[in-house]
């Protein structure tokens, strides 16, 4: 037996013996799913034992603080190789041996970079090194935090996926963290958009790996495709001494060992309502004529009559009278609409595209193509593309050229895809609703970890109008009063048409601001940078609420620090607090105010009518009106979340039960 595989074998903290390694799913998870969900609930409940233990582990590696600091660059690139043998050597990470990998990675940072890691940044590494999820509030430092975690993991010999939602920010952090990770004997790797499959193997082939969910799980699935059905260990193994050119050379991932997933929530929560989908183009599967034709058909049909919207759910419904009239319609137009299916279906998607689907808020035009955008992120995805026909029903609306059709080669859902890792960990500034969801799902616990300095951030009550215009006159109105004092604000939308709204009247007042959406993502490092220096105004989607810092020009902090302005409220409470953190980090002043309107896009989905509400809150009087506003948003907000959380449960009960079907035919992808 060679030295690697004999010091593999004598400890699970190092790489796998095995040609691929990952973690395959229990047999009765399903059961196991349904007790941890009642387990977790309890489990919560007592994460704060763990809080101070890891704040017990801190305070141990910050008293080595003055002993470290006197060591010579030599002595501790010594102390460094000393500690990665000890951490190879034992089977489990012991408190000791994490203390001092600390102690020792904050010393290396220092003299890099100048930063040294806090003690609550040692706390919230602590967590991730246990399988947990760092609630950590925004600006405490995530990026840091991630480096002491990364770090003891690669030092005892783990390959490491950091996980983040978008190229811009993998790219960013694993350049700032590059000098450490080299002072500290690791590589680092980047995944970048249009790598070819070599860049990508070298890129994963690094101690720490930087990429983003998307490209990791797409990467993931080409490999089982590349691996085929018959990809025992064994038989990899011996393929790769005699074959010429083995599955193994063909392979992106060394396998799945250790992630810590930034903006958990974001990542294994809200992206999870999606399936991951892997395509060939099949070429186009409707000609125009046809998709023209069931746009003429939709477009003749009666809302509530022949079909019904469900908002809620995004679909369309038809009924037994749409069915009739479909039928009708088509009858002499050929064998595309001979069956009751496929006539259906194209009707319904052209429904779809006509009332569900609008530009500038679930997609943009560019460059003369529909290019989706990410409702989580706001952030364009110009490699997606809606399935059945949807995506060719849209470009037809839209009278731009039609791309091919596709047909599905692999599928599978983010949360059985982060559970096949061994190790899984990660970091969010908050989880509000959704602690259970996070254990029920990837059996990951939630612990709070404190700010370093108090919060000195100011909520200002939320104020409700009764529709946009009134709306936006307020937002106006409070820019111009923050704008004269020389304070920088950030509007907060959910959508382009939102910014773009935002941008009119703004323009309209004579108010310089700068736009930032799915639209202008390109300059986005600059004007977040930017957008906390005195008397700017920035009108931002969702996409500047995830792993951005908004640092504070010089006077600010005197005037109030920055003010953020939300217009609109998401469909999660959590996003809105991602936007509220943007101001008043690491104790900064701060102020953070919602301005909102019966209006907003959450009432379509209310169970209260907007002419009910609108004729109600007048006669009510100004403070109950106010009460009644917030809460009735409020409201519609958390039955939004309740539905996308249904949304993830029935997409993975399906995609388990996909698994036991194509399992039951002699393989299970």
């Amino acid at each position: 037996m060679s030295e690697p595989l004999a010091l593999a074998a004598a400890t699970d903290r190092l790489p796998s013996p095995r040609a691929y390694t990952e973690r395959k799913p229990p047999k009765h998870d399903r059961i196991d799913q349904a007790v941890a969900g009642l387990v977790g609930r309890g489990r919560a409940l007592l994460t704060s034992w763990s809080a101070r233990r890891y704040a017990r582990l801190a305070d141990t590696a910050l008293a080595q603080d003055s002993a470290i600091a006197a060591l010579s660059d030599l002595e501790l690139r010594a102390r460094v190789r000393e500690i990665s043998a000890r951490l190879r050597a034992r089977t489990t990470f012991r408190n000791a041996d994490i203390a001092d990998a600390f102690a020792l990675i904050r010393e290396t940072s220092g003299r890099i970079s100048g930063q040294r890691h806090y003690g609550v940044q040692m706390m919230g590494a602590a967590a991730l090194l246990d399988g947990r999820i760092a609630q950590m509030a925004t600006g405490e430092g995530k990026t840091l935090t991630a480096t002491l975690a990364a770090g003891v993991a690669a030092l005892a010999g783990l390959p490491v996926h950091v996980v983040t939602v978008n190229g811009y920010l993998a790219e960013r952090d694993a350049e700032l963290m590059r000098p450490l990770y080299t002072a500290l004997g690791l590589t680092v790797g980047v995944i970048k958009e249009k790598q070819e499959q070599p860049e990508r193997a070298q890129a994963y082939a690094c101690t720490i790996t930087y990429c983003t969910n998307k490209d990791l799980a797409f990467d993931y699935l080409r490999d089982r495709v590349a691996l085929g059905q018959r990809a025992s260990d064994i038989r990899l193994k011996l393929e790769s001494l005699h074959a010429p050119a083995s599955r193994l050379a063909q392979l992106r991932l060394r396998g799945l060992h250790f992630a810590i997933v930034d903006e958990a929530d974001s990542v294994l929560i809200d992206e999870a309502r999606t399936p991951l989908i892997i395509s060939a183009q099949i070429g186009s599967q409707f000609e125009p004529e046809t998709l023209a034709r069931a746009m003429e058909v939709a477009r003749s049909l009666a809302n509530a009559e022949d079909y019904i919207l469900d908002t809620s759910e995004h679909r369309v419904l038809i009924t037994e009278a749409g069915r009739k009239r479909i039928a009708g319609l088509v009858l002499e137009d050929g064998p595309a609409w001979r069956g009751r299916v496929t006539r259906e279906g194209l009707v319904s998607q052209a429904l779809s595209a006509l009332h569900l689907f609008h530009r500038d808020e679930h997609y943009i035009l560019r460059e003369g193509k529909v290019v989706i955008v990410d409702a989580n992120t706001g952030r364009v995805m110009p490699d997606r593309s809606w399935s059945d026909g949807l995506h060719q029903m849209v470009e037809h609306k839209e009278g731009v050229a039609l791309s091919s059709g596709r047909s599905t080669i692999a599928r599978m859902t983010y949360q059985r895809f982060f559970r096949r890792y061994p190790r899984l960990s990660g970091m969010t500034g908050t989880t509000r609703g959704v602690v259970a969801e996070f254990w029920t799902v990837y059996r990951l616990p939630v612990v709070r970890i404190p700010t370093h300095r108090p919060v000195k951030r100011r909520h200002l009550v939320d104020q409700v109008l009764l529709d946009e215009t009134e709306k936006w006159q307020q937002v106006t109105q409070r820019i111009a009063e923050l704008h004269h004092r020389g304070c920088p604000i950030l509007v907060g939308t959910r959508s382009v048409a939102a910014s773009a709204r935002a941008s009119d009247f703004l323009t309209r007042a004579g108010l310089p601001h700068t736009v930032l959406s799915a639209a202008q993502d390109g300059d986005e490092a600059a004007t977040v940078a930017g957008a906390g220096q005195r008397g700017r105004i920035t009108v931002v989607t969702n996409m500047a609420g995830r792993g951005t810092d908004i640092k504070l020009g010089p006077g600010v902090e005197e005037i109030g620090g920055l003010h953020v302005i939300m217009v609109e409220r998401q469909d999660a409470c959590r996003i809105d607090d991602q936007l509220a953190g943007r101001s008043g980090r690491q104790g900064e002043p701060g102020c953070f105010q919602a301005i909102l309107s019966l209006d907003d896009p959450l009432l379509d989905k209310s169970l209260v009518p907007r002419g009910v509400a609108r004729r109600l809150m007048p006669l009510l009087g100004e403070a109950r009106a106010q009460f009644f506003g917030r809460h009735l948003l409020r409201f519609a907000q958390a039955r939004t979340e309740r539905l996308h959380a249904r949304m993830r449960a029935d997409l993975l009960r399906s995609d388990q039960m996909q698994e036991r079907i194509l399992a039951f035919a002699g393989h299970s992808e």
